[in-house]
C-alpha cells in the first residue's frame, strides 16, 4: 500500500487526526488520539509483515499521562570511565544469553540492568514454554530461529544445570470436519517446514494420555518437542555462566543518555557514571525503542502488551502433564493473542494463561481480575475441571512487540556501533540460544575478536535438596548441617541452599532474589511461613538489622522498626 492510499485509509478511520509519511524507509505516524486502542490500531494498520520498513508511531496519546521509566535509587560513580568492548543494555533472556555467548571470544563484556535483579521484566514474567514453531509464518525472524533454537535446549539446559522438560504440546480441535485440512497443514509443516515431530492424535488416544482433556475434543495437532523451563532460572544461569567466563553484570544501572558523534556512540550515561563502549547491544525490552532514540537510530516502535498467568497448586500438576489449548476458542474482548493455554511447568505446577492486552504503561505489572477470569473461561473449554480455587498466585508481564509482530535483530541504520535485539516477545524465550549465537558472532567479527580458548560452558548449580534421594540428602547434611535445616517446607528449601545463593556469582540479597533462585515462598502458602526465616538469614549474612533487608529493591522494606523499645524482629 502506497503512502497516499495509507493516508486515505487513516483519514477514513480517524478523520484527519492522524497522518503518515515515509521517512528514511520508515512509516512515521503523527497526530493525536485519546484512546490507546486507536493509537495501536493506527500503527497496526500501517505495518506490513516481514517488512524492513517499520512503523515509528509518534501519535500523541492524550487519554492519560504516560508514566516515566522507573529509575534506580542508587547513584554513584562505580562505572565512570569504564571502557568495555561490548556494552549490553538489558538483563533479560536476550541480554544474558548474548553476554554468555560473547565470552566465547576475548572481549570485555559489561551488561547493565536497571532493576535490582535480572529477569524482572518480560523474561521472568512469561509461561516458560519452549515452542515447537508450528504456527509461525515463513519469512519472519521468529520462524528463522525457532527450529534451530528448540533443538538446542537439551544441550543448553544441561550445560547451565537447570531443569528442562519436553512435555509435548496439543493444539486441540472440536470439529472432526477440520481433520483433513489440519492434517494437510501438519504434513506441510513436517516435510516442507522442517518441524519433523508434527503429528495428528485423535481425541480418544489423547484422552488416554490426558484423561481430563475435554471429551468433546475430536483430535489434536501434537508436537512432542514442545517443553517447559523456568524462564528466570534460565536467565540467571546464563548470566552466572557469563560472569564465570569474565563478563560483568551491573544491576541497578539505568541508561540515561548517549553522546553520538559522526554516526557512532561515543559515550553512554548512566546513574553510575559514564561508560565508553566500542559497541552497544540494545536488549532493553519495552524500552528498546527509547534506547534506539538515544542512539539517534530509532526506526521502530514498541507497543507494550500485558499478559497474565495464574499458577495452580502442585496437586493439579498430577492431573495434566503437557501443554494444551483449544484452537478457535474465543472469549469476550479483543486481546491480540495466539491463545494461551494450560502448561505443566518444569516445577510440576499447572500454569494457566496468558491473555494479551494492549497497554500504554510499559512497567505496570499489576494483575487485573478480569484477565484471570477471561483466561480461565477460555481454558475451561480445554479442561472443564479447571478451577480458580486452585490458584496459589498469579503474575502479569509486559511484552515488547513491534507493529510488524516480528523481532528486530540488526545493526543500526544511522548509528554504526549499535546492534538492536528488539521486539522480542513470544517465542523469544525459545529462540534466545540461537539468536545469542548469531549476535555474538556478528559482534565478534565487527570487533575482530579472537576466540576465548578458556571459555567454559558448564555452570554447576548448587545442591538442590528437592531433587535428591534420601541417601544423597543424608550425605550432604553430614558434610554441612545447614542443609538439614528446612526453611521452606512447601518447596523443600534448606538454610544451606539459601547461603549458597547468597554466595553465588551474582548475589541478590533480597527476599525475592532468593525466591527466584530457590523457590522459597513459591509453594502453597506463598511465603507465609518461610519469608520471615529467609529475611532473618539474609540479615545475618549481611550483618545488618532486619530493617535493612528488602523484598526486591531499595524501595521495598519488609520490617519497618521495633515496638516498645525492642529490637526489630520477624
Amino acid at each position: 500500500m502506497g503512502i497516499k492510499a495509507l493516508n486515505r485509509k487513516l483519514y477514513t478511520e480517524y478523520g484527519g487526526r492522524v497522518t503518515a509519511s515515509l521517512e528514511d524507509n520508515c512509516i512515521v505516524l503523527r497526530g493525536s488520539l485519546d484512546r490507546w486502542e486507536d493509537v495501536v490500531a493506527a500503527g497496526l494498520m500501517c505495518a506490513k509483515p516481514h517488512s524492513k520498513c517499520h512503523v515509528v508511531n509518534d501519535i500523541v496519546f492524550t487519554g492519560a499521562e504516560e508514566t516515566p521509566m522507573r529509575m534506580p535509587e542508587l547513584k554513584d560513580t562505580a562505572l565512570d570511565g569504564d571502557r568495555p568492548d561490548v556494552l549490553i543494555i538489558g538483563g533479560g533472556i536476550s541480554g544474558c544469553s548474548i553476554a554468555r555467548e560473547l565470552t566465547r571470544y576475548k572481549l570485555n563484556v559489561l551488561l547493565l540492568e536497571k532493576e535490582a535483579d535480572l529477569a524482572l521484566g518480560a523474561s521472568g514474567r512469561n509461561d516458560g514454554e519452549v515452542h515447537p514453531g508450528i504456527d509461525l509464518s515463513r519469512g519472519s525472524l521468529k520462524h528463522k530461529y525457532i527450529r534451530r533454537a528448540n533443538r538446542m535446549y537439551d544441550r543448553v539446559c544441561s550445560e547451565l544445570d537447570i531443569p528442562f522438560k519436553r512435555t509435548g504440546q496439543y493444539a486441540c480441535f472440536g470439529k472432526k470436519s477440520w481433520l483433513v485440512p489440519v492434517w494437510l497443514y501438519a504434513m506441510w509443516r513436517r516435510f516442507y517446514d522442517g518441524i519433523e515431530d508434527t503429528r495428528i492424535i485423535m481425541g480418544d488416544k489423547l484422552r488416554e494420555k490426558e484423561p481430563e482433556i475435554n471429551e468433546n475434543i475430536a483430535f489434536a495437532l501434537s508436537n512432542p518437542s514442545s517443553g517447559s523451563v523456568s524462564p528466570y532460572n534460565l536467565v540467571i544461569a546464563y548470566a552466572e555462566n557469563a560472569v564465570h567466563n569474565g563478563a560483568r553484570v551491573s544491576l541497578n544501572t539505568a541508561v540515561t543518555g548517549m553522546q553520538v558523534k559522526n554516526g557512532r556512540i561515543v559515550s553512554v550515561e548512566t546513574n553510575r557514571g559514564t561508560v565508553y563502549p566500542k559497541l552497544v547491544i540494545n536488549c532493553a525490552g519495552v524500552f528498546s525503542d527509547e534506547v534506539a532514540r538515544m542512539a539517534k537510530d530509532r526506526f521502530f516502535s514498541i507497543h507494550p502488551r500485558r499478559g497474565t498467568n495464574s499458577i495452580l497448586d502442585k496437586k493439579t500438576g498430577k492431573r495434566f502433564s503437557a501443554i494444551a489449548s483449544v484452537v478457535g476458542a474465543s472469549t469476550p474482548g479483543k486481546t491480540h493473542t495466539k491463545g494461551g493455554g494450560i502448561l505443566h511447568t518444569v516445577h510440576d505446577n499447572l500454569l494457566v494463561g496468558p491473555d494479551a492486552v494492549e497497554t500504554y504503561e510499559r512497567e505496570n505489572t499489576a494483575t487485573n481480575p478480569d484477565s484471570i477470569e477471561r483466561v480461565f473461561a477460555k481454558q475451561k473449554i480445554t479442561m472443564p475441571e479447571l478451577s480458580e480455587r486452585d490458584i496459589i498466585t498469579y503474575f502479569t508481564g509486559v511484552r515488547a512487540p513491534t507493529y510488524e509482530e516480528d523481532f528486530i535483530i540488526e545493526w543500526g541504520r544511522k548509528t554504526k556501533n549499535i546492534y538492536h535485539v528488539a521486539g522480542i516477545q513470544s517465542p523469544g524465550l525459545t529462540t534466545a540460544p540461537a539468536v545469542a549465537e548469531d549476535v555474538a558472532l556478528e559482534a565478534a567479527r565487527w570487533l575482530e575478536a579472537e576466540k576465548n580458548e578458556a571459555f567454559d560452558p558448564i555452570r554447576h548449580a548448587p545442591p538442590h535438596l528437592a531433587a535428591m534421594s534420601d541417601a544423597e540428602r543424608a550425605e550432604l547434611i553430614a558434610q554441612n548441617p545447614d542443609y538439614g535445616v528446612i526453611i521452606c517446607r512447601c518447596e523443600e528449601v534448606s538454610r544451606g541452599e539459601i547461603l549458597d545463593a547468597l554466595n553465588s556469582p551474582i548475589c541478590v540479597p533480597t527476599v525475592d532474589g532468593i525466591k527466584k533462585r530457590l523457590r522459597p515462598g513459591m509453594g502453597r502458602c506463598q511465603g507465609g511461613f518461610c519469608s520471615p526465616l529467609v529475611t532473618k538469614i539474609i540479615a545475618e549474612y549481611l550483618g545488618v538489622p532486619l530493617t535493612e533487608v528488602r523484598k526486591s529493591s531499595a524501595s521495598s522494606p519488609i520490617v519497618f522498626g521495633s515496638r516498645k523499645g525492642e529490637t526489630a524482629d520477624v
